[in-house]
């Protein structure tokens, strides 16, 4: 800032700090994802990740550290909660994770799905999600921001109200049962209340559909049954449903399913004609996966078999592709 007095310049060089968080630790998977520890000034310490694909680079960030939500399949719900995320701390992962952002590539979208319950601190988040899309600001196109929640149902609304955001919903299960052990969330607001309410939302579309997330789980929710009874679900909602096979972590007893059982559960909803993609697991080698985070430090050994993006529009029974 060359329009400043010099002496006025190293002050504030010496006395004003721009950012709010720091880079603790960077660490590289070898399919290319990355992964910082990045700590706040109060000592508070939370992950953000980034995902290079070809047609897009995703940055996934985080809005509390740690989380209360104690999903029985997540590393990130062992850790508890602490504390919500500032706005200026949640737009400050973008800045950061620019900087760490492979080949000088641009960050396209930004996801809410890193570590915390993102509309049990509506407010930091929807100014946050502002910034993210004001032109003045980072200029993102709304469409790719998403916001992503377990189903808080209450503020499902306001948060479609007062941000321009597209809206994840983790959904996991198909019965009150097994979601209730997954998802403990949901002994409050039950599937009925949650599908419910999302039918009532204004303003969804084919065009803005609710985004579910569906993660496989060996032996719990992965049955042909469960297929079955997933279209009849989201029945009335216009919806883009993501398989993500279970990544696995020290504090959780489950597995992922075999890549046939994957497999066999995309072909069925493909063949009711939903639009669905099964998700290839990103960073496992760095505990940066989904699911993943919990501030622990890389694997020391790159994960194995992995498996390919698959999407249900390759199997030409459904009328276009998964975003």
């Amino acid at each position: 800032m060359t329009d400043l007095d010099l002496a006025l310049r190293e002050r504030l060089r010496s006395e004003w700090e721009l950012s709010e968080l720091g880079v603790e630790r960077v660490d590289r998977s070898v399919d290319g994802t990355v992964k910082a520890v990045l700590t706040a000034r109060d000592g508070a310490r939370v992950e953000s990740v980034i995902i290079p694909e070809p047609e897009r680079t995703t940055l996934c960030i985080s809005t509390q550290v740690g989380c209360a939500m104690a999903c029985s399949f997540c590393a990130t719900g062992a850790l508890g909660f602490s504390r919500n995320l500032r706005a200026a701390e949640i737009v400050d992962q973008v800045c950061r994770m620019r900087e760490l952002a492979p080949d000088d590539r641009p960050i396209s979208n930004v996801v809410f799905m890193g570590m915390g319950e993102p509309l049990l601190n509506l407010d930091a988040v929807v100014e946050a999600a502002r910034l993210l899309v004001h032109p003045k600001a980072f200029g993102l196109a709304p469409r790719r921001v998403t916001v992503s929640t377990v189903g808080v149902v209450p503020k499902l609304a306001e948060l479609l109200e007062r941000a321009p955001v597209n809206l994840a919903v983790s959904l996991h299960a198909t019965t009150d049962a097994v979601r209730d052990e997954l998802v403990p969330l949901n002994r409050r607001f039950p599937l009925a209340e949650l599908l419910g309410s999302l039918r009532a939302l204004p303003g969804l579309s084919r065009r803005r559909p609710v985004f579910f997330e569906y993660t496989l789980i060996e032996g719990v929710n992965d049955s042909v049954e469960d297929a079955e009874r997933l279209p009849g679900l989201l029945r009335g909602i216009p919806a883009k449903l993501n398989l993500i096979p279970m990544n696995p972590h020290p504090d959780s007893p489950y597995r992922p399913p075999s890549d046939e059982v994957c497999d066999r559960f995309l072909r069925i909803l493909a063949r009711r004609g939903m639009i669905v993609t099964l998700r290839r697991p990103r960073g496992p080698d760095i505990q940066a996966a989904c699911g993943q985070l919990a501030l622990r430090p890389a694997a020391t050994q790159t994960a194995s078999g992995t498996l390919p993006l698959r999407s249900a529009a390759a199997l030409q029974t459904v009328p276009e592709a998964a975003d």
